[in-house]
């Protein structure tokens, strides 16, 4: 076990926030999380834990132990004749778990190729994208209770998934450390190409005969299109939820926005692309010193160097402020802020 003092948190999340943190530790399996949750409990008064470090925004260092989920391995745990059960420990990378399955014809995450961070984070936000989220390929997970110090099985419904939502954001939010996610692949592809701008992509790519390769391969050409790589221009990707509104309200909004753009949410709700509404407000391509408002998705906000979690904050308020003076609906933050 080795704990290191005083170490900055630069490296550790996608926005490049230099915050520090009094203790730093790794650990990769059980056995070194328990032991590191012990000292922490004698020593220091609290604890992050952080995977890929890609839906954080620290505005503050962290007075007590930081731990970074390095728990690895990918493994076929089981299958039946439609499906294949995968279980991959949650310090991977979501993206290779993603390559893993593709290259290996597991069905199901292809849409979410390229999104960072790592695989514990893909149940505890419900990660989406192009029409697919983890509740729809989730089977179960194992996480590890930090005071009673033993492992919990999650099944689906105990998960209780929303948009960008579960048990692990709110309800016991702090209480677990996620340590592997299994997911139930198909090995008879679903295709799901009807969300954005998947199947424009793929004709450009002149895909004739579609497949999940073809599928990845368009939703990481349209994302490296149109968001910042975060080692390149510090982000956490989506900043904000798309709103639902009542579909009423959408319909009077119509009238006074024809172009407004909108999906299904459920029987009575719509969304709207939140980038639409901060774009709206002439947030896109906004910058002032190094925080700012990403020039083709405004849904993203960066970090163009320097600038303190603080500032990216004090952006974030102002935006969510003038969306909801202009059309009165308040937006919420997908990104974690400590």
């Amino acid at each position: 076990m080795q704990i290191r003092e005083n170490i900055s948190l630069w490296p550790y999340n996608t926005f490049g926030i230099d915050a520090s943190a009094r203790y730093f530790a790794s650990f990769q399996n059980l056995a070194e999380l328990e032991e590191l949750v012990n000292w922490q409990l004698r020593v220091a008064g609290c604890q992050l834990i952080l995977g890929g470090g890609s839906n954080i925004l620290l505005t503050k260092d962290v007075d007590g132990l930081v731990l970074k989920n390095e728990i690895k391995g990918i493994a076929i745990v089981k299958e039946d004749d439609e499906h294949i059960y995968l279980k991959a420990g949650a310090g991977e990378n979501w993206h290779r778990l993603v390559m893993h399955c593709v290259e290996n014809n597991y069905a199901g995450i292809e849409n979410l190729s390229l999104i960072p961070g790592n695989v514990g984070a893909s149940p505890m936000q419900n990660i989406g994208a192009y029409g697919v989220e983890i509740k729809d390929v989730f089977h179960e997970l194992e996480a590890f209770h930090l005071l009673d110090k033993n492992l919990v099985k999650f099944e689906l419904k105990d998960c209780e998934f929303g948009y960008r939502e579960s048990v692990f954001k709110r309800k016991y939010k702090g209480e677990f450390a996620i340590a592997s996610v299994t997911y139930r692949l198909n090995k008879k592809p679903v295709y799901q190409t009807s969300y954005g701008a998947i199947n424009q992509e793929l004709e450009r790519m002149g895909v004739k005969e579609l497949n999940i390769q073809a599928i990845s391969q368009a939703v990481v050409n349209i994302r490296s299109a149109k968001l910042p790589d975060p080692k390149v221009i510090g982000n956490a990707g989506s900043f904000f939820k798309n709103p639902q509104v009542e579909k009423e309200q959408f319909v009077q909004w119509q009238s006074n926005y024809q172009s407004v753009p909108s999906f299904p949410f459920d029987d009575e709700h719509v969304k709207i692309p939140a980038g639409w509404l901060i774009e709206q407000c002439g947030w896109k391509g906004y910058r002032n010193g190094d925080a700012g408002c990403y020039s083709k998705q405004a849904l993203v906000l960066v970090n163009y160097g320097s600038a303190s979690g603080q500032e990216i904050y004090a952006l974030s308020e102002a935006i969510l402020q003038s969306v909801e003076t202009k059309f009165g609906i308040r937006l919420e933050r997908e990104v974690n802020v400590l």
